[in-house]
């Protein structure tokens, strides 16, 4: 990723109060933009938020040959026109999801070369399932000098597939490839996330024939083509969350609008034993912070678990808690680099493999710190944000590729964070 100049200057202790809309979902409307290359015509996405991570898709989508259209948050991809079915190893290192049109392209056009995504390094993601279900539906796929040439001349059939892991990613690059393959195909343990079932909802808006997403099962009948069509993204989840901490660890009062709560229950469990109160409406949330939290102990796992995604900024609240905290991080195996700037600034953590032991402290300071990924810069953020005196966070073009302008919106509830050039 290439390295950006800008910092954050954080002074902390504000409190924070008002009500904030949270985005669209990023990591629904990347597979979804992906999807929209399984049409030969127009199709509009709705409320798609302006993140790094959404420019980079919309580039590999205009490199492709489709014609991409941006009106406010509306993004119209016009795919008649793809050509290219090779995509340059530049687009390919920005981020993970760039392999999502991988299915999109095989499905439709029988033959797609791409190098190995790039993105956060947060632990192992490999293609191995991806390509043993997409082996499944008769693809021949060869892997050489870094870069993945897949074909199907005699197009994509339908298969049953059984995933090893839940896998978000394989997931939704096979449905995108079942939809138009020839008969039905079945994903079996597949994963169960919200973003899963908005793409089903955006493919079966195209004619495609899909159901069972949200559940271990999704079976798949495959369609001779795709129309055009308009979709409306979900609430971003890992946002609202992120807000939902925000509140708990400057003892503050927010109401985030625009959220599917349902979507945020193992979040609120977790917030709630932890002594914060949580309100929740039909399409919003109240979180409001006061004292010191309680000690609570968390583990990841596959939705509806307790989401990898927002391990960081629980540890960061959990550093102030009261009492001793224990945190289990089961996806991604480098997903506590946070950690030691987290100490920087007065956490007492201890690691012993993928566990964490946080025991809480009455306070933390401020401190020059540096965001390894996405999520542990949303973490800096939020403990700099309680902490006392002023802290530096580098490395915000991480933040960036998942969080829309995060110093604005955190500002108009309260915060004082400047964005800075070095």
């Amino acid at each position: 990723m290439e390295r950006s100049n800008q910092k954050f200057l954080i002074v902390g202790g504000s409190s924070l109060r008002g009500t904030v809309k949270v985005n669209g979902s990023k990591n629904a409307s990347l597979p979804i933009l992906a999807g929209t290359l399984l049409c030969a015509g127009t199709v509009k996405i709705k409320d798609v938020p302006h993140l790094q991570d959404i420019k980079n898709m919309k580039d590999v989508l205009t490199y492709l040959g489709a014609r991409v259209e941006c009106d406010g948050k509306d993004i119209t991809v016009d795919g008649s026109q793809v050509q290219s079915l090779e995509i340059s190893e530049e687009l390919m290192r920005r981020m993970r999801a760039s392999n999502l049109v991988l299915g999109s392209l095989l499905a439709r056009f029988g033959y797609v070369k791409m190098s190995y995504p790039g993105g956060c390094n947060i632990g192992s993601r490999p293609m191995n399932l991806h390509f043993k279900g997409l082996k499944a539906m008769g693809a021949v796929i060869r892997e050489k000098f870094g870069y993945i040439t897949a074909e199907a001349p005699s197009g994509l059939q339908g298969a049953e597939i059984h995933l090893d892991v839940p896998s978000v990613g394989a997931t939704e690059n096979l449905m995108m490839a079942a939809a138009l393959a020839q008969g039905v195909t079945v994903i079996r343990n597949a994963a169960k996330e919200p973003e899963i079932e908005d793409l089903q909802k955006f493919l079966n808006s195209m004619g495609a024939k899909i159901n069972g997403a949200g559940t271990d099962t999704i079976k798949i009948e495959g369609v001779s083509e795709l129309r055009p069509t308009e979709h409306t993204v979900i609430p971003d989840r890992i946002e609202a969350g992120t807000y939902m901490v925000a509140a708990a660890i400057t003892k503050s009062d927010i109401t985030l609008t625009n959220v599917i709560p349902a979507h945020l229950d193992p979040l609120v469990a977790k917030l709630r034993e932890a002594g914060v109160k949580v309100t929740v409406g039909e399409e919003s949330v109240r979180v409001q912070g006061a004292g010191r939290p309680k000690a609570v102990d968390i583990k990841t796992m596959p939705y509806p678990g307790f989401p990898t995604d927002m391990q960081p900024q629980m540890m960061a609240l959990l550093t102030l808690a009261e009492g001793t905290s224990v945190i289990t991080e089961t996806i991604f195996e480098n997903r506590f680099k946070h950690v030691p700037e987290l100490r920087r600034m007065g956490a007492d953590i201890y690691l012993e493999g993928n566990t964490a032991v946080v025991r809480g402290v009455p306070s933390l300071s401020g401190a020059y710190v540096e965001a390894s990924d996405l999520r542990a810069g949303a973490a800096l953020v939020l403990a700099a944000m309680a902490a006392e005196d002023g802290t530096v966070l580098d490395g915000i073009e991480h933040i960036d590729r998942g969080y829309e302008r995060i110093e604005k919106k955190y500002n108009a509830l309260g915060a004082r964070i400047i964005r800075v050039s070095s």
